[in-house]
């Protein structure tokens, strides 16, 4: 995210929150800044070029008001109406307010009838249960709060993968224009593609004489917030709006490889590396591969030629945490992983028909104009989502007439038919059979009842003919709240008898299904689908987020389904439809 969206969807996120406090009253209001929150959070450009040209405000549904206080910020780096709002709610409850479990009607009870103002209050309060005095409060609620302050404190601790990969992004690409800098590249946990990030490590490759000038100009960059450490070779610092530290290191460039591999870790991966190099009579470090009797050094500069020494196939970086990788390497058996390239098309996003921000056809001229898709599915919600504007059979039967339109104007079929169907509580669908076998293509997702086991809901799901794919298959959401209760392997045993596909949800905030269940799922020969859950036509680019899920999840093209052209697609849901009704 660009360093000005990222400020101004901070600050309209908790001006809704502070609204949300205020009182019902505040609802419309506090709604539109966390809407215009979350559009500034999923741009693709920054907010000053849509600014320039006015397409803001008509593209995005932001209303003057809000329009003019991006102004007003881009202008003089404040926005006075925050400044006044933040004055109306004790200081710590801006963030309070953002704890799952922890609503603004529950703080202010507290505030009011026990004067709760300050976090440490509120812990303590939790702690000797005070808060059992207050009407609504019993335990579980109690320990939900807990749970939710857990969650949040973790969340601070570690980035989510997609911020992490975006300001390593940023910070390679503005330390690639330093006069000196021979090479430059992530290494650590995000070139792991590791689901959240503790630190950020960037290598660079230059010649001593340019190393302290390189330094100083990478620590005098606006981005940082303060520097914890400097020095001839390494640099450490926390970055402004990020609060992670992130470790510069410099080396020469005969030691590139070396140095790459070590510090991609992980650290049981490289445990297992230099123990193999002792068997081969090796020394294995950040800086080379050495003779282990005369120390002399035999490769460094080439990290795929230290695979080669050791014995084995190049082991890309998602796969490097020791889970059985060096076994397959040494045999020459790891997979030829997917790449984004191979993806032809998204099959999961949500338009302006429930809760999506744009139109249909905005949607297909942005994906059509900066991904080389073949297909794209429109899934907006069905009728039972109220909150997300869930479509009626009615609407439904309208979307596809304009679906229809807005292909005769591309000159192809470019767009799909789709629905993200509600399974409701008792596992049936929100829409009849009837209406589901009308459409390209259906993913069926849990959206309510998080408390409670949902094995047997998705399993129902999975046994409906027209159910293609299970939506975010787990349901968590980082930062919010925990999946909720799944016997998972039963779900990978049901999907695969059933010829349904699981969803890996690239959305940055959920990552459903993860690395892990990914693997199993592909172990049991169930098929996949990467989707990006686009609310916004920012969204699209998470499907790199996806892949690489995908690839930690040892999956190669053949496991992902839409790689596939939409004949083949097509032909998987025909078989599916014909395996249960002739179980029928």
């Amino acid at each position: 995210m660009h360093k000005l969206n990222k400020e101004l969807a901070q600050i309209f996120e908790e001006i809704g929150f502070i609204y949300e406090f205020l009182g019902e009253e505040n609802k419309y209001r506090a709604t539109a800044y966390h809407n215009a929150a979350r559009v500034l959070e999923d741009m693709p450009e920054e907010i000053t070029e849509h600014i320039k040209n006015g397409s803001f405000i008509k593209t995005h549904g932001i209303g003057d008001s809000i329009a003019a206080k991006i102004m007003e910020y881009i202008e003089s780096n404040k926005i006075q109406a925050y400044e006044e709002l933040k004055n109306k709610i004790p200081h710590d409850f801006i963030d309070l307010l953002k704890v799952p479990g922890l609503g603004p009607e529950t703080l202010k009870k507290l505030h009011e009838e026990l004067n709760i103002s300050t976090k440490e209050q509120l812990i303590k309060a939790l702690e000797d249960q005070t808060v059992l005095s207050v009407k609504g409060f019993k335990q579980k609620k109690i320990d939900n709060i807990i749970n939710g302050l857990n969650q949040q404190s973790m969340f601070r601790e570690r980035a989510i993968l997609w911020d992490a990969m975006e300001l390593s992004d940023m910070l390679c690409r503005k330390i690639k224009e330093i006069p000196g800098v021979i090479k430059v590249e992530t290494a650590g946990s995000i070139r792991r593609k590791k689901e959240t990030i503790g630190d950020v490590d960037i290598l660079v490759a230059a010649k001593e004489k340019d190393r302290k000038k390189i330094i100083e100009t990478f620590i005098a960059r606006e981005e940082i917030e303060r520097v914890l450490a400097k020095g001839d070779t390494k640099a450490s610092v926390i970055i402004k709006n990020f609060n992670k530290q992130v470790d510069l290191r410099i080396i020469d460039e005969k030691e590139w490889g070396a140095a790459l591999q070590y510090f991609t870790g992980s650290k049981p991966h490289n445990i297992h590396l230099r123990k193999l190099g002792i068997e081969k009579g090796y020394k294995l470090n950040e800086y080379g591969l050495f003779d282990a009797t005369s120390d002399k050094l035999i490769t460094g500069e080439s990290e795929q030629e230290v695979y080669k020494l050791l014995g084995l196939q190049f082991i890309p970086p998602e796969l490097r945490e020791d889970t059985g990788e060096i076994e397959f390497a040494k045999q020459n058996k790891l997979p030829a992983l997917i790449s984004v390239e191979q993806i032809k098309g998204d099959l999961h996003c949500h338009s302006r028909w429930s809760d999506g921000i744009n139109s249909i056809e905005e949607i297909a001229y942005y994906v059509k104009g900066n991904f080389p898709y073949e297909y794209l599915v429109i899934t907006d919600h069905s009728k039972s989502e109220r909150i997300a504007g869930g479509l009626t059979e009615d609407q439904l039967i309208l979307q596809l007439k304009e679906i229809k339109k807005i292909n005769r104007k591309l000159g192809s079929h470019f767009l799909k038919a789709g629905v993200e169907v509600d399974i409701l509580s008792d596992g049936t669908l929100d829409f009849a059979d009837e209406v589901l076998e009308k459409l390209d293509w259906v993913v069926a997702s849990v959206h309510s009842q998080f408390k409670r086991d949902n094995t047997e809901r998705i399993i129902k799901a999975c046994e409906n003919p027209f159910v293609n794919v299970i939506g975010h298959p787990t349901g968590r959401l980082f930062g919010t709240r925990e999946g909720y209760p799944l016997d998972m392997d039963k779900i990978i045993e049901v999907a695969a008898a059933t010829h349904t596909a699981l969803e890996i949800n690239a959305h940055a905030h959920r990552m459903d299904l993860n690395d892990h269940w990914v693997r199993r799922a592909k172990e049991h020969g169930v098929k996949l689908v990467i989707s990006t859950d686009s609310h916004n036509i920012g969204n699209y680019q998470y499907m790199k987020l996806g892949v690489a899920i995908a690839r930690r999840g040892w999956c190669r093209a053949e496991d992902i389904l839409n790689t596939r052209s939409w004949k083949e697609i097509s032909g998987f849901r025909k078989k599916k439809q014909e395996l249960i009704l002739l179980k029928k």
